[in-house]
């Protein structure tokens, strides 16, 4: 297992994954991710900046996500709850598993490097949101200790402000 910088080589497979995770989001009634985006404009503006990252198990890749520094506007403000730190931290947005991968610790381990990452960057805390009805997603940050926190609210691109649940996790 081996959590890498994603190469423009990486570009189809990763698609692949968001294409597998939109389609698992529309099967369970969630329209996270069913207006186009993440797409692929998106994630190379994520390789461009370095902030891209795949999973590869047994030479494939088996997961992928965006990890930044940089901060996030929709953050600043939070309601029903509080962030758990007010130090610089990690976020993460654009978490995909190969559906060849899911059942077997990929999403855990892309998380746990995340968290390694984070360390390596002397970063204390990451951060995540979801949609309130993205079971898997919200099981997934419960089982790797993440903190619900209150709801944010994406921009809407000229449509209300979507809520999403707030996540966030101490890193030691």
């Amino acid at each position: 297992m081996i959590l890498r910088k994603t190469t423009v080589k990486d570009l189809d497979a990763i698609m692949e994954l968001i294409e597998q995770g939109r389609a698992s989001l529309k099967k369970m009634g969630v329209d996270q991710w069913q207006q186009g985006y993440p797409n692929e404009a998106s994630i190379l503006e994520d390789i461009n900046n370095g902030e891209s990252y795949v999973l590869e198990r047994s030479g494939e890749i088996a997961a992928t996500t965006m990890i930044s520094f940089s901060g996030e506007k929709t953050y600043e403000l939070i309601d029903n709850g509080q962030w758990l730190t007010s130090n610089a931290y990690g976020v993460l947005h654009r978490v995909a598993v190969s559906n060849s991968f899911k059942g077997t610790g990929s999403a855990e381990l892309l998380l746990k490097g995340a968290e390694e990452i984070c360390r390596s960057n002397k970063i204390k805390s990451l951060r995540v949101d979801t949609h309130e009805n993205n079971l898997p997603m919200k099981k997934l940050l419960a089982k790797t200790g993440f903190d619900h926190c209150g709801i944010i609210y994406l921009a809407g691109n000229g449509t209300p402000k979507e809520p999403r649940d707030a996540f966030e996790k101490i890193i030691s």
